[in-house]
Protein backbone atom coordinates (compact mmCIF):
# COMPACT_ATOMS: atom_id res chain seq x y z
CA UNK A 1 0.00 0.00 0.00
CA UNK A 2 1.71 3.32 -1.04
CA UNK A 3 2.51 5.94 1.85
CA UNK A 4 2.40 9.76 2.32
CA UNK A 5 5.59 10.80 0.47
CA UNK A 6 7.87 14.22 -0.41
CA UNK A 7 10.03 14.00 -3.28
CA UNK A 8 12.33 16.72 -4.33
CA UNK A 9 11.59 18.63 -7.31
CA UNK A 10 13.77 16.75 -9.43
CA UNK A 11 12.74 13.00 -8.24
CA UNK A 12 9.35 14.20 -9.40
CA UNK A 13 10.62 15.31 -12.19
CA UNK A 14 12.08 11.87 -13.18
CA UNK A 15 8.74 9.88 -12.12
CA UNK A 16 6.88 11.89 -14.09
CA UNK A 17 8.45 12.02 -17.68
CA UNK A 18 9.09 7.76 -17.04
CA UNK A 19 5.31 7.58 -16.55
CA UNK A 20 4.63 9.74 -19.99
CA UNK A 21 7.48 7.82 -21.24
CA UNK A 22 6.09 4.59 -20.74
CA UNK A 23 2.60 5.75 -21.90
CA UNK A 24 4.57 6.62 -25.66
CA UNK A 25 5.54 9.83 -25.32
CA UNK A 26 8.83 10.90 -27.29
CA UNK A 27 11.58 12.80 -25.49
CA UNK A 28 9.88 16.16 -27.15
CA UNK A 29 7.01 15.48 -25.66
CA UNK A 30 7.76 13.66 -22.84
CA UNK A 31 9.70 16.14 -21.70
CA UNK A 32 7.31 19.57 -22.29
CA UNK A 33 4.76 17.85 -20.55
CA UNK A 34 6.27 16.73 -17.43
CA UNK A 35 7.50 20.18 -16.79
CA UNK A 36 4.00 21.55 -16.77
CA UNK A 37 2.83 19.03 -14.70
CA UNK A 38 5.38 19.20 -12.00
CA UNK A 39 5.65 23.43 -11.93
CA UNK A 40 1.46 22.57 -10.83
CA UNK A 41 2.93 20.55 -8.36
CA UNK A 42 6.06 22.39 -7.13
CA UNK A 43 3.42 25.40 -6.68
CA UNK A 44 0.78 23.72 -4.73
CA UNK A 45 -1.81 24.33 -7.72
CA UNK A 46 -3.09 20.63 -7.53
CA UNK A 47 -5.84 21.26 -10.11
CA UNK A 48 -3.07 21.38 -12.58
CA UNK A 49 -0.40 18.92 -11.43
CA UNK A 50 -0.47 15.17 -11.35
CA UNK A 51 -3.86 15.14 -11.21
CA UNK A 52 -3.74 15.77 -14.91
CA UNK A 53 -1.69 12.69 -15.76
CA UNK A 54 -4.63 10.44 -16.38
CA UNK A 55 -5.87 12.79 -18.75
CA UNK A 56 -3.19 13.29 -21.24
CA UNK A 57 -2.74 9.14 -20.54
CA UNK A 58 -6.54 8.74 -21.86
CA UNK A 59 -6.30 11.40 -24.27
CA UNK A 60 -3.32 9.69 -26.29
CA UNK A 61 -5.01 5.99 -25.42
CA UNK A 62 -7.82 7.41 -27.20
CA UNK A 63 -5.90 8.63 -30.46
CA UNK A 64 -6.49 12.28 -29.72
CA UNK A 65 -3.09 12.92 -29.82
CA UNK A 66 0.11 12.42 -31.29
CA UNK A 67 2.34 10.82 -28.65
CA UNK A 68 5.76 10.93 -31.43
CA UNK A 69 5.07 14.25 -32.79
CA UNK A 70 7.30 17.10 -33.20
CA UNK A 71 6.17 20.52 -33.35
CA UNK A 72 7.06 22.76 -36.46
CA UNK A 73 8.56 26.26 -36.09
CA UNK A 74 6.88 27.62 -40.16
CA UNK A 75 8.55 29.66 -41.85
CA UNK A 76 7.70 33.90 -41.24
CA UNK A 77 5.78 35.72 -43.89
CA UNK A 78 7.75 39.21 -42.77
CA UNK A 79 4.96 39.83 -40.10
CA UNK A 80 5.26 40.06 -36.35
CA UNK A 81 3.14 36.43 -36.56
CA UNK A 82 5.27 33.33 -35.49
CA UNK A 83 3.13 30.13 -36.09
CA UNK A 84 3.77 26.75 -35.04
CA UNK A 85 2.30 23.76 -36.30
CA UNK A 86 2.23 21.23 -33.11
CA UNK A 87 1.72 18.30 -35.83
CA UNK A 88 -1.54 17.06 -32.92
CA UNK A 89 0.63 16.75 -30.39
CA UNK A 90 0.65 18.61 -27.15
CA UNK A 91 0.48 22.32 -26.68
CA UNK A 92 3.66 22.08 -24.49
CA UNK A 93 6.67 21.41 -26.80
CA UNK A 94 4.90 23.68 -29.41
CA UNK A 95 5.26 26.80 -26.91
CA UNK A 96 8.83 25.85 -26.44
CA UNK A 97 9.67 25.10 -30.18
CA UNK A 98 8.46 28.95 -31.02
CA UNK A 99 10.01 30.81 -27.80
CA UNK A 100 13.00 31.63 -29.01
CA UNK A 101 11.86 32.97 -32.54
CA UNK A 102 8.89 35.04 -30.28
CA UNK A 103 11.15 36.72 -27.67
CA UNK A 104 13.81 37.29 -31.05
CA UNK A 105 10.73 38.77 -33.05
CA UNK A 106 9.32 41.03 -29.61
CA UNK A 107 12.71 42.36 -29.18
CA UNK A 108 13.03 43.41 -32.75
CA UNK A 109 9.77 44.78 -33.58
CA UNK A 110 8.40 45.63 -30.20
CA UNK A 111 5.39 43.67 -30.35
CA UNK A 112 5.22 40.24 -31.91
CA UNK A 113 2.41 36.82 -31.76
CA UNK A 114 2.86 33.31 -31.20
CA UNK A 115 -0.09 31.38 -32.71
CA UNK A 116 -0.12 27.38 -32.29
CA UNK A 117 -2.02 25.52 -34.02
CA UNK A 118 -3.36 21.95 -33.95
CA UNK A 119 -2.71 20.95 -30.71
CA UNK A 120 -3.93 19.59 -27.32
CA UNK A 121 -3.65 21.52 -24.49
CA UNK A 122 -4.30 19.72 -21.26
CA UNK A 123 -3.21 22.45 -17.95
CA UNK A 124 -2.33 26.21 -16.96
CA UNK A 125 -1.32 29.11 -19.14
CA UNK A 126 0.98 31.03 -16.50
CA UNK A 127 3.73 28.68 -17.49
CA UNK A 128 3.97 30.80 -20.86
CA UNK A 129 3.80 34.29 -19.42
CA UNK A 130 6.09 33.08 -17.03
CA UNK A 131 8.40 32.18 -19.11
CA UNK A 132 8.49 35.36 -21.64
CA UNK A 133 8.74 37.76 -18.45
CA UNK A 134 11.76 35.83 -17.56
CA UNK A 135 12.80 37.33 -20.79
CA UNK A 136 12.15 40.88 -20.14
CA UNK A 137 8.78 40.83 -21.94
CA UNK A 138 4.99 41.21 -20.69
CA UNK A 139 2.58 38.92 -22.88
CA UNK A 140 -1.04 37.93 -22.76
CA UNK A 141 -1.95 33.79 -23.38
CA UNK A 142 -5.23 32.76 -24.13
CA UNK A 143 -7.19 29.48 -25.87
CA UNK A 144 -10.28 28.35 -25.95
CA UNK A 145 -11.33 24.96 -24.28
CA UNK A 146 -14.47 22.41 -24.80
CA UNK A 147 -18.09 23.45 -24.27
CA UNK A 148 -18.81 23.32 -20.85
CA UNK A 149 -19.98 26.63 -19.79
CA UNK A 150 -22.83 28.42 -20.29
CA UNK A 151 -23.02 32.18 -21.60
CA UNK A 152 -24.93 34.71 -19.31
CA UNK A 153 -28.63 33.91 -19.43
CA UNK A 154 -28.20 30.76 -21.16
CA UNK A 155 -29.32 27.01 -19.86
CA UNK A 156 -26.70 25.23 -21.69
CA UNK A 157 -22.56 24.62 -22.23
CA UNK A 158 -21.30 26.35 -24.86
CA UNK A 159 -18.31 28.34 -24.08
CA UNK A 160 -15.55 27.00 -22.96
CA UNK A 161 -13.71 27.32 -19.55
CA UNK A 162 -11.34 29.57 -21.90
CA UNK A 163 -8.01 30.85 -19.63
CA UNK A 164 -6.56 34.01 -20.24
CA UNK A 165 -3.17 34.63 -18.78
CA UNK A 166 -0.93 37.70 -17.99
CA UNK A 167 3.02 38.51 -17.63
CA UNK A 168 5.03 41.12 -16.42
CA UNK A 169 8.59 40.80 -15.72
CA UNK A 170 10.14 42.30 -12.76
CA UNK A 171 14.05 42.46 -12.02
CA UNK A 172 13.89 41.94 -7.70
CA UNK A 173 10.94 40.05 -7.45
CA UNK A 174 9.13 37.06 -9.19
CA UNK A 175 7.10 38.35 -12.14
CA UNK A 176 3.45 39.45 -11.74
CA UNK A 177 1.46 36.74 -13.24
CA UNK A 178 -2.45 36.22 -13.58
CA UNK A 179 -3.71 32.61 -15.07
CA UNK A 180 -7.35 32.47 -14.57
CA UNK A 181 -10.56 30.57 -16.15
CA UNK A 182 -13.27 33.00 -17.41
CA UNK A 183 -15.46 30.51 -15.51
CA UNK A 184 -16.17 30.86 -11.99
CA UNK A 185 -13.74 28.16 -10.99
CA UNK A 186 -11.64 25.76 -13.71
CA UNK A 187 -13.10 22.69 -14.43
CA UNK A 188 -10.54 20.95 -12.46
CA UNK A 189 -11.33 22.63 -9.33
CA UNK A 190 -15.07 21.12 -9.88
CA UNK A 191 -13.67 17.17 -10.23
CA UNK A 192 -11.10 17.57 -7.29
CA UNK A 193 -14.37 18.47 -5.02
CA UNK A 194 -16.28 15.74 -6.85
CA UNK A 195 -13.87 13.07 -5.40
CA UNK A 196 -13.24 14.59 -2.24
CA UNK A 197 -17.43 14.38 -1.83
CA UNK A 198 -17.55 17.92 -1.14
CA UNK A 199 -19.99 20.27 -2.58
CA UNK A 200 -20.14 23.76 -4.78
CA UNK A 201 -20.50 26.97 -3.93
CA UNK A 202 -23.54 28.66 -5.13
CA UNK A 203 -23.59 30.64 -8.62
CA UNK A 204 -20.66 27.91 -9.73
CA UNK A 205 -22.96 25.77 -12.05
CA UNK A 206 -26.67 24.69 -13.00
CA UNK A 207 -27.75 21.51 -13.76
CA UNK A 208 -29.00 19.97 -17.30
CA UNK A 209 -32.60 21.70 -17.02
CA UNK A 210 -30.47 25.56 -16.20
CA UNK A 211 -31.24 24.93 -12.81
CA UNK A 212 -28.77 26.46 -9.89
CA UNK A 213 -26.53 23.19 -8.41
CA UNK A 214 -23.96 22.38 -5.88
CA UNK A 215 -23.19 18.76 -6.94
CA UNK A 216 -20.21 18.42 -8.39
CA UNK A 217 -21.23 15.80 -10.14
CA UNK A 218 -24.22 17.04 -11.60
CA UNK A 219 -22.50 20.35 -12.35
CA UNK A 220 -20.42 18.06 -15.34
CA UNK A 221 -23.25 17.16 -16.59
CA UNK A 222 -24.75 20.57 -16.88
CA UNK A 223 -22.55 23.26 -16.95
CA UNK A 224 -20.34 26.12 -15.35
CA UNK A 225 -20.83 29.91 -14.97
CA UNK A 226 -18.82 32.63 -16.69
CA UNK A 227 -17.34 34.67 -13.68
CA UNK A 228 -18.84 38.23 -13.10
CA UNK A 229 -22.01 37.05 -15.32
CA UNK A 230 -22.48 38.77 -18.85
CA UNK A 231 -18.59 40.61 -18.07
CA UNK A 232 -16.88 36.86 -17.96
CA UNK A 233 -19.32 35.50 -20.39
CA UNK A 234 -18.08 38.56 -23.14
CA UNK A 235 -14.23 38.15 -22.20
CA UNK A 236 -14.93 34.33 -22.71
CA UNK A 237 -16.40 34.99 -26.07
CA UNK A 238 -13.47 37.53 -27.18
CA UNK A 239 -10.95 34.66 -26.67
CA UNK A 240 -13.14 32.07 -29.01
CA UNK A 241 -13.12 34.64 -31.55
CA UNK A 242 -9.28 35.47 -31.06
CA UNK A 243 -7.70 32.30 -30.14
CA UNK A 244 -9.71 30.16 -32.19
CA UNK A 245 -11.61 31.92 -35.38
CA UNK A 246 -8.89 34.63 -35.52
CA UNK A 247 -6.02 31.73 -36.02
CA UNK A 248 -8.25 29.57 -38.11
CA UNK A 249 -8.15 26.43 -35.12
CA UNK A 250 -11.39 25.18 -33.24
CA UNK A 251 -13.73 26.70 -31.33
CA UNK A 252 -15.10 25.40 -28.12
CA UNK A 253 -18.03 23.26 -29.55
CA UNK A 254 -15.88 22.15 -32.33
CA UNK A 255 -13.98 21.02 -29.73
CA UNK A 256 -16.46 18.59 -27.84
CA UNK A 257 -17.89 17.91 -31.42
CA UNK A 258 -14.45 16.75 -32.68
CA UNK A 259 -13.62 14.74 -29.30
CA UNK A 260 -16.97 13.69 -28.31
CA UNK A 261 -16.44 13.83 -24.16
CA UNK A 262 -15.36 15.93 -22.00
CA UNK A 263 -13.14 13.62 -19.90
CA UNK A 264 -10.34 13.54 -22.92
CA UNK A 265 -7.76 16.72 -22.88
CA UNK A 266 -9.23 19.39 -25.61
CA UNK A 267 -7.86 20.12 -29.00
CA UNK A 268 -7.93 23.44 -30.69
CA UNK A 269 -4.78 26.34 -30.64
CA UNK A 270 -3.21 28.79 -28.23
CA UNK A 271 -2.42 32.92 -29.06
CA UNK A 272 0.45 34.42 -27.24
CA UNK A 273 1.34 37.89 -27.92
CA UNK A 274 4.28 39.56 -26.06
CA UNK A 275 5.25 42.89 -25.45
CA UNK A 276 8.56 44.76 -24.77
CA UNK A 277 8.20 47.17 -21.67
CA UNK A 278 10.70 49.49 -23.00
CA UNK A 279 10.17 49.30 -26.60
CA UNK A 280 6.72 50.63 -25.94
CA UNK A 281 7.63 53.34 -23.50
CA UNK A 282 10.33 54.88 -26.06
CA UNK A 283 11.66 58.12 -25.14
CA UNK A 284 8.54 59.21 -22.48
CA UNK A 285 8.77 59.00 -18.85
CA UNK A 286 10.78 56.66 -16.98
CA UNK A 287 11.37 52.93 -16.77
CA UNK A 288 8.03 51.46 -16.89
CA UNK A 289 9.47 47.87 -14.86
CA UNK A 290 10.50 50.64 -12.21
CA UNK A 291 7.51 52.69 -13.01
CA UNK A 292 5.10 49.19 -11.91
CA UNK A 293 7.36 48.53 -8.92
CA UNK A 294 5.64 51.76 -7.48
CA UNK A 295 2.15 50.38 -8.19
CA UNK A 296 3.04 47.08 -6.61
CA UNK A 297 4.48 48.36 -3.71
CA UNK A 298 1.15 50.68 -3.50
CA UNK A 299 -1.37 47.29 -3.80
CA UNK A 300 0.86 45.45 -1.05
CA UNK A 301 1.17 48.58 1.13
CA UNK A 302 -2.62 48.35 1.84
CA UNK A 303 -2.97 44.73 2.96
CA UNK A 304 -3.92 43.42 -0.07
CA UNK A 305 -1.70 41.00 -2.47
CA UNK A 306 -0.85 40.34 -5.47
CA UNK A 307 -1.76 37.62 -7.86
CA UNK A 308 0.62 34.33 -7.81
CA UNK A 309 2.71 35.06 -4.48
CA UNK A 310 0.81 32.45 -2.50
CA UNK A 311 2.08 30.07 -5.54
CA UNK A 312 5.67 31.66 -5.52
CA UNK A 313 5.71 31.21 -1.69
CA UNK A 314 4.74 27.33 -2.34
CA UNK A 315 7.51 27.30 -4.89
CA UNK A 316 10.43 28.37 -2.29
CA UNK A 317 9.07 26.06 -0.11
CA UNK A 318 9.17 22.72 -2.18
CA UNK A 319 12.50 23.94 -3.29
CA UNK A 320 14.07 23.95 0.18
CA UNK A 321 11.50 20.63 1.45
CA UNK A 322 10.19 19.04 -1.53
CA UNK A 323 6.79 18.03 -2.44
CA UNK A 324 4.45 16.58 -0.23
CA UNK A 325 2.72 13.88 -2.07
CA UNK A 326 -0.71 12.48 -0.08
CA UNK A 327 -0.84 8.53 -0.13
CA UNK A 328 -3.65 8.34 -2.89
CA UNK A 329 -1.74 10.90 -5.35
CA UNK A 330 2.09 8.34 -4.47
CA UNK A 331 -0.42 5.37 -5.54
CA UNK A 332 -1.74 7.06 -8.73
CA UNK A 333 1.96 7.51 -9.45
CA UNK A 334 3.11 3.97 -8.97
CA UNK A 335 -0.04 2.41 -10.77
CA UNK A 336 0.34 4.75 -13.52
CA UNK A 337 4.25 3.55 -13.57
CA UNK A 338 3.14 0.33 -13.55
CA UNK A 339 0.39 -0.21 -16.03
CA UNK A 340 0.74 2.05 -18.35
CA UNK A 341 -2.02 3.11 -20.85
CA UNK A 342 -3.88 0.47 -19.54
CA UNK A 343 -4.13 2.06 -16.05
CA UNK A 344 -6.78 4.54 -17.79
CA UNK A 345 -10.10 3.80 -19.21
Amino acid sequence: MSEPRTMTIEALEARVEAILRRAGLNPVQAGAVMRVIVAGERDACKSHGIYRLEGVLRTVKAGKVDPGAVPVVLPGDGSAITRVDARRGFAGPAFEAGLPVLVERTRALGLAALVINDCTHFSALWPDVEALAGHGLASLALCPSYSAVAPAGGIAALLGTNPLAFGWPRTQAPPYVFDFATSVAARGEIELRRRAGETLPEGWAIDGDGQPTTDPQTALAGAMLPFGGHKGSAISTMIELLAGVMIGDLTSPEVLAELGSTSLSPMHGELVVAFSPERFAGARRGDPLARAEILFDAILGQGARLPSQRRFAAREVSQTSGIALSAAETALLDRLLAEGLDAVG
